[in-house]
């Protein structure tokens, strides 16, 4: 066995921004190849070539599905075009990607929207999905007369807000921890309907990689819902 050194494995961690350990494990099946343990890992949906600081899990595109199936004229927000392009063929009538605009035009473009999309502005819901800072504080800015922000992503990371805009707007904002149970059936009936689509959503591993690939998703290495999948003799 090619021995794997402590610089291979760093040179490795740059390049594809997987784990340690996932690194020499993939370092180790390719003999001291690093071009080799690179085509390893993305084979395992462990590496990570684009760092993105703003990564989220796909669960607000899978809410953009939801939304239209269920009437509403819908509005994807990202900093990610990739993303938009997704939320845009499955969904999405509007794609705004915030990092090129001003909260004040992100806010203008969403009200333009409503008027061509025939609804009125008036108690638009907002659903904050990334978990970011960054997502938060766009979303809270969206709030407009009778509106309703549902904070779905986390964040541990603090912001800034002028919590009189509830007041001044009549609006409400509120966490939401989760789909409760007995709305499991309706959505499961969307997905059964082919109005919610999941396999873009999801990727599978084998039981045997869990560690490695939980290491991944802690890491936010794997953007994508997993399916562990055991080996069945």
């Amino acid at each position: 066995m090619a021995e794997i050194s402590a610089q291979l494995v760093k040179q490795l961690r740059e390049k594809t921004g997987a784990g340690m350990m996932e690194c020499k494990s993939a370092l180790v099946e390719a003999k001291g190849d690093l071009g080799e343990a690179e085509v390893v890992l993305r084979k395992r949906g462990l590496a990570s070539a684009a760092k993105k600081a703003a990564r989220s899990t796909r669960q607000g595109l899978v809410g953009v599905q939801i939304a239209a199936a269920l009437g509403a004229a819908v509005v994807a927000i990202d900093v990610d075009q990739s993303k938009l392009e997704l939320a845009a063929s499955h969904g999405a009538g509007l794609t705004l990607n915030s990092s090129a605009m001003t909260e004040k035009d992100v806010k203008a473009a969403v009200r333009g929207f409503a008027k061509q999309s025939g609804r009125r502005a008036i108690g638009l819901k907002i659903f904050e999905t990334s978990g970011t800072a960054g997502g938060q504080q766009t979303a809270f800015g969206l709030l407009d007369f009778g509106g309703h922000l549902a904070v779905v992503g986390f964040t541990s990371k603090k912001i800034e807000l002028r919590l009189s805009n509830l007041m001044a707007f009549d609006a409400t904002a509120r966490g939401n921890w989760g789909c409760p149970p007995d709305q499991y059936p309706a959505a499961l009936d969307l997905v059964l309907q082919g109005k919610v689509a999941v396999a873009p959503y999801v990727v599978e591993h084998p039981l045997d990689d869990a560690p490695a690939v939980f290491d991944a998703v802690v890491r936010h290495a794997i953007d994508r819902r997993v399916i562990l999948k055991p080996a069945w003799e």
